[in-house]
């Protein structure tokens, strides 16, 4: 076989390879409901809430993303995951999105191999202790006996943070949640370390929550993000930029009450390309000119998600702090569309 033949042939692969992998959006469509991987227990991101419905910041990312493909926010189908199933589950297709306060890292990105669409929510690791205890710090934990959720990158970061330190620890490890918090709550460990933002959920499960304390310190970095599998870019595009669009939509004031108006008469020219009014819309991945504007409508900019699940008006009342927009003091910044 010449070169150019033996080229032209390695071409046909790759391209019947891609086409293959490519087919996520067409899955979706033709299910007519979105497979979305969520945390069960975490109140504020994924819990089910009392009439048994998915309710959380992580879940409200998956109407989203549904609505921006299939045209409403109940065409989700939550599929509840386990640290330990989260990734496989991804990979086997049995989800089409991960949400589930999954920490962005190069060897999940690299060996898993997954792709995550962006940062959804900064956190960083820290710790919760019974305020018995005397603690005010971490670096007066060392000896501890310390809770772990096994498969997570919790346990890993606390040998980096106590070897800095010269600080030692005793680790207590636990399979689920329910059971971390029982032992935790029970007294069997010291002190229990994972994303703040989590340790504010699991402080609400306590039977005293006013007993217990999340201390200062951060340890870590936690880029939280929705992932998606490798192979497929046009799905990648999609879940990357329906982020995107929600944090654009809160940085122009563009709301879910509003969103109509704007799209009808705002002159401004990022505004209407967002909600679809300029510009090629979404053609250039596989969706209409309205997907923006009827998932704002549908499910509220990133404001008015944070703000319903975590905001100081939920039982968490968690500050937007480094989740605010750039422009706000906060990380939060969408490229332009």
């Amino acid at each position: 076989m010449g070169m150019r033949a033996l080229f032209a042939a390695a071409a046909l692969l790759i391209g019947i390879a891609g086409a293959a992998q490519a087919a996520t959006l067409d899955d979706v469509k033709a299910r007519g409901s979105l497979n979305c991987g969520v945390n069960p227990n975490l109140q504020g991101f994924g819990a089910r809430d009392a009439e048994g419905n998915y309710a959380g910041f992580d879940a409200d990312f998956c109407r989203a993303v549904a609505t921006a493909v299939l045209g409403g926010p109940a065409k989700v189908t939550f599929v509840p995951l386990s640290l330990k199933e989260r990734f496989d589950a991804l990979k086997s297709g049995k989800v089409d999105v991960l949400a589930r306060n999954t920490t962005w890292t190069m060897d999940r990105e690299t060996a898993m191999p997954l792709r995550f669409a962006g940062v959804s929510y900064y956190d960083g690791q820290g710790f919760i202790v019974k305020k018995l205890l005397g603690v005010t710090s971490a670096l007066q934990l060392s000896g501890a006996a310390i809770c772990f959720q096994t498969g997570a990158t919790t346990e890993a970061n606390v040998e980096d943070f106590f070897r800095e330190k010269n600080m030692t620890f005793v680790p207590v490890r636990f399979e689920t949640l329910d059971d971390l918090v029982k032992a935790f709550d029970e007294g069997k460990c010291d002190t229990f370390t994972t994303d703040v933002s989590g340790l504010y959920a699991v402080r609400l499960r306590l039977k005293n929550p006013d007993e217990a304390m999340v201390l200062q310190d951060v340890i870590s970095k936690e880029p939280l993000g929705p992932a998606v599998r490798q192979g497929d870019e046009q799905w990648l595009n999609i879940v990357r930029w329906t982020l995107y669009a929600l944090i654009t939509a809160e940085e122009l004031g563009i709301t879910s009450v509003n969103v109509d108006e704007q799209k009808a008469t705002s002159n401004n020219a990022a505004v209407r390309r967002l909600l679809g009014v300029n510009g090629p819309g979404g053609a250039s991945m596989g969706l209409d000119a309205d997907w923006a504007a009827r998932t704002i409508k549908a499910v509220g900019n990133y404001g008015e998600i944070f703000d319903r699940n975590l905001g100081p008006s939920t039982p968490l009342a968690i500050n937007r702090g480094i989740n605010a927009l750039w422009n706000a003091g906060g990380l939060l910044y969408a490229p332009p569309m």
